[in-house]
């Protein structure tokens, strides 16, 4: 074997090992931040507390997210990716270990809210690893392999956290999601940062430029984004209680099918970042997938209304094209930044996706007390606002 083609097979394994480093360490950060909803059940059994108490108190890992995305994102730009992952990480085991000790709610929500602010840190980190290691004509698949990180984070959670809250308590199932991190911490001391030019010829290359002054498309993929995370949620929310309630599923039924939906929303991200690399082309799969997901929640608006079995095909059409956008905006807008403000730019990306997602539940809980197809009908406009939107694949010099 030649010097060369050691280097390349080395290189092209390295990869994949980076890849995985970085899915593990947002899988970490998802059973943190989304294994609190699990607790629920034990807060209000265990701690007297009300539904509503309950749910604003597992609400602070996602606030602390919306506080913290894009300064972790400048922290990223500034000293490298494994840095920042391995700190965050480390703050988020932390948080949750220090939450397994108390009694005091009012702590307790500070430490779910710190494990928050510090498990952000994973979201623009390992975006960062996967787009700096692959080349753009393997980026959107190993994007789109990352980003089925979140709903496997859930599934561990979903796993974990209610049986071991229901027997030993909140304290002990909090002790999961911090030996997680606290693993995820340690094995990211193996991230290698990707190579980037050193800051005087990057300044020479323009890659210092602010990419926001460069023109509207980074602004553009943030609209569209926020606009395509309204039917995502509407979903993630309301299918579980849709099937029960205007289906007539039982509850175990409808969990497994909500699984399910779980499982193929992962595999079609992947599959659609795949698309966009062999089509060479992030945006023109965007569209075709926002075109989807307005027309299958229009036609699950339709079939509902009638009250048409076929509604349940729709609605597992519409969660698999839903999810599918999320690796294609996240690819491209690390793509355009480039590597001195993609970290930046993927919090702002992020950021404004969470402060959408947290407006979900209440705004569309009033439409589906009215109608849940009224509902399913008012989210399938924002998909169908979010095309013309979408811009061209221009990029920057970043």
């Amino acid at each position: 074997m030649t010097t060369a083609n050691h280097v390349q097979r080395t290189g092209g394994a390295r990869k994949w090992v980076m890849l995985a480093l970085g899915m593990l360490a947002q899988t970490a950060g998802a059973v943190f931040i989304n294994g609190a909803a699990f607790l629920i059940p034990a807060l209000l059994d265990d701690r007297g507390l009300s539904l509503a108490a309950a749910g604003l108190l597992v609400a602070m890992p996602t606030v602390g997210i919306m506080l913290t995305l894009i300064a972790w994102g400048m922290l990223v730009d500034r000293i490298g990716e494994r840095l920042v992952l391995c700190i965050g990480l480390a703050l988020t085991a932390a948080a949750s270990a220090t939450a397994v000790f108390t009694t005091s709610l009012p702590l307790l929500g500070l430490c779910l809210l710190i494990g928050g602010m510090a498990a952000a840190s994973a979201n623009s980190a390992s975006g960062r690893v996967v787009v700096g290691w692959f080349p753009p004509q393997r980026r959107g698949l190993a994007m789109g392999i990352r980003q089925m990180s979140v709903p496997l984070g859930v599934a561990i959670a979903a796993m974990t956290v209610p049986p071991i809250a229901r027997d030993h308590g909140v304290s002990a199932a909090l002790l999961v999601p911090a030996s997680i991190c606290a693993v995820g911490a340690l094995l990211c001391l193996g991230v290698l940062d990707p190579a980037r030019p050193d800051r005087a010829a990057a300044e020479h290359m323009g890659f210092l430029s602010n990419p926001y002054r460069a023109g509207s498309q980074l602004w553009r993929i943030h609209s569209t984004s926020i606009l395509l995370v309204v039917p995502q949620y509407v979903v993630w929310t309301y299918a579980l209680v849709w099937l029960m309630t205007d289906r007539a599923w039982s509850a175990a039924s409808a969990g497994i099918l909500v699984t399910v939906t779980q499982i193929l929303g992962a595999l079609g991200r992947m599959g659609v970042g795949a698309l966009s690399d062999r089509v060479g082309s992030r945006m023109r799969p965007l569209r075709w997938v926002s075109a989807t997901a307005a027309l299958s929640m229009l036609g699950l608006a339709l079939t509902d209304w009638l009250d048409s079995p076929l509604s349940v095909a729709f609605l597992i059409a519409a969660s698999i094209a839903t999810v599918a956008p999320n690796g294609l905006a996240f690819t491209a807008v690390a793509e355009f930044s480039g590597p001195y403000w993609s970290g930046r730019a993927l919090g702002v990306q992020n950021t404004g996706q969470y402060v959408a997602a947290s407006l979900v539940p209440p705004g569309f809980g009033v439409l589906a007390a009215v109608s849940f197809p009224v509902a399913f009908l008012v989210s399938a406009v924002f998909p169908a606002l979010a095309m013309p939107v979408i811009p061209d694949d221009h990029r920057s010099p970043g």
